[in-house]
């Protein structure tokens, strides 16, 4: 695997010479544009809005456009010349309690490896400071052009970067909460705990896979034989509206007991809503959605902390 950056940590008056290396790939099917008539793909031409001449990939530069419409063109010495400590340094700043980062700071990450034989030992001494600790050393970086706080955690082994958003790029939340009029039931909120206690587990990704990216390989493949495509699995969803959270939530329950009793296949023959009676009761419909209300931070807190 090829390194994307190399540097080192600045670990108080310790450095350690490191290389980065993507921690995540995606796994989307990937798709080409393509004429529907004859299945010819589409091509696109990088073409200059001033002399209409076709450009060269090695003749495009990065623009900055001026609020006076002035462009101010940068090329790759440019951007490897700019005054930033953190070109080719990964600074600690601090060392933060896991449990107060919030996950919806946190963006792509990073596998860390000790760069030669002098790097080995600074590398596993704080690798082991850091385990066990239940903090994270916050960091600073500047990586694919742009400077951003960072993480560094342990996983297993290994030193992982933790790339963060800036504050000011993360939107305010005060749009999506709901009216603070809406009440919750005891029995309603007493429901919605047993239900999550029934779901409790360990977490264990290995044990979920991207059913829709199987789907559409299966459609794929069935249009390249020429044959019948796979019939849907999904279920038709009734059009009744629950308002009655706690019959909801009950059935739920059960649904939950029944799917983990029969491994997976219990849900089909769990206990359903009584829909007709719940939509005797003509309740605010504002208090079924007010039961998705949960301690979003909270709970993203012990979520963070419980995967370092």
């Amino acid at each position: 695997m090829q390194a994307i950056w190399k540097g080192a940590i600045s670990f108080g008056m310790v450095t350690i010479p490191i290389k980065v290396f993507s921690a995540t790939e995606e796994k989307d099917i990937s798709f080409r544009q393509v004429h529907v008539a004859d299945g010819g793909r589409i091509k696109y031409k990088r073409v200059c809005s001033i002399d209409g001449e076709e450009v060269p990939y090695s003749d495009i530069g990065k623009g900055y456009e001026m609020p006076d419409g002035r462009m101010v063109v940068l090329d790759s010495d440019d951007f490897a010349d700019l005054p930033l400590s953190s070109k080719k340094v990964i600074d600690v700043l601090e060392f933060v309690p896991a449990d107060q980062v919030d996950p919806l700071y946190l963006g792509k990450s990073y596998y860390l490896a000790a760069d030669g034989g002098p790097g080995a030992k600074p590398y596993v001494l704080l690798r082991d400071a850091l385990e066990g600790s239940e903090l994270y050393a916050l960091v600073k970086v500047a990586l694919r052009s742009r400077e951003s706080l960072g993480l560094l955690r342990t996983v297993d082994d290994v030193l992982v970067l933790q790339v963060m958003l800036w504050p000011d790029e993360i939107r305010d939340k005060a749009f999506a909460a709901p009216p603070e009029d809406v009440e919750i039931r005891s029995q309603e909120k007493a429901m919605a705990s047993s239900y999550i206690d029934t779901l409790r587990g360990e977490f264990d990704p290995d044990q979920y896979h991207d059913e829709y990216r199987q789907a559409l390989e299966k459609v794929v493949q069935a249009k390249a034989e020429g044959v019948p495509l796979p019939e849907s699995e999904e279920e038709e969803a009734e059009g009744a509206e629950v308002v009655d959270l706690v019959a909801a939530l009950r059935a739920s329950v059960e649904a939950a007991k029944a799917r983990r009793a029969g491994g997976g296949s219990g849900a089909a023959e769990a206990p359903k809503a009584p829909a007709k009676k719940a939509a005797a009761k003509k309740a605010p419909a504002k208090k079924a959605a007010a039961a998705k209300k949960t301690p979003a931070k909270k709970t993203a807190k012990k979520a963070t902390k419980k995967s370092a």
